[in-house]
């Protein structure tokens, strides 16, 4: 589907659809010959979840950016130990990925915690509401 079509179904701008894709956050499209942007249901999927990731988890594009690095540095270190099975493959590589990885796990958590406790200040609000209307 071209871009018009991948903007309507995410709900993003066109042109945020190809800053994503110029910062990395999503691959690059397949290219019709007239080099028109052709997206796949996975490139769909992979758009809805940078939306998701900012608009429910409140990331930061730069938040978004390093936990696919990471994301991505894992993987390569998987497919590489799956055709060597070499278990010393980069051992201080990916102590640094398993630091960030614990780093961005901590960040989630405390936003969840904020999360809730907004959520438990809404719930507050409406009784407080609720009660006020049944007066």
């Amino acid at each position: 589907m071209k871009i018009d079509e991948a903007a309507k179904i995410t709900g993003i701008t066109k042109r945020a659809i190809r800053y994503y894709e110029e910062i990395s956050l999503i691959q690059p499209p397949e290219r019709s010959d007239g080099q028109v942007r052709l997206y796949t249901d996975e490139d769909i999927k992979q758009l809805k979840r940078v939306v998701d990731a900012k608009e429910v988890l409140g990331f930061s594009l730069q938040e978004l950016q390093h936990f696919l690095s990471i994301k991505e540095r894992v993987l390569e270190h998987k497919d590489q130990y799956e055709s060597t099975k070499d278990t010393t493959i980069q051992q201080s590589e990916l102590e640094e990925i398993a630091v960030g990885l614990k780093e961005q796990e901590k960040m989630l958590q405390h936003k969840m915690e904020k999360m809730k406790s907004f959520q438990g200040e809404l719930k507050d609000l409406i009784q407080k509401v609720d009660s006020l209307l049944n007066l």
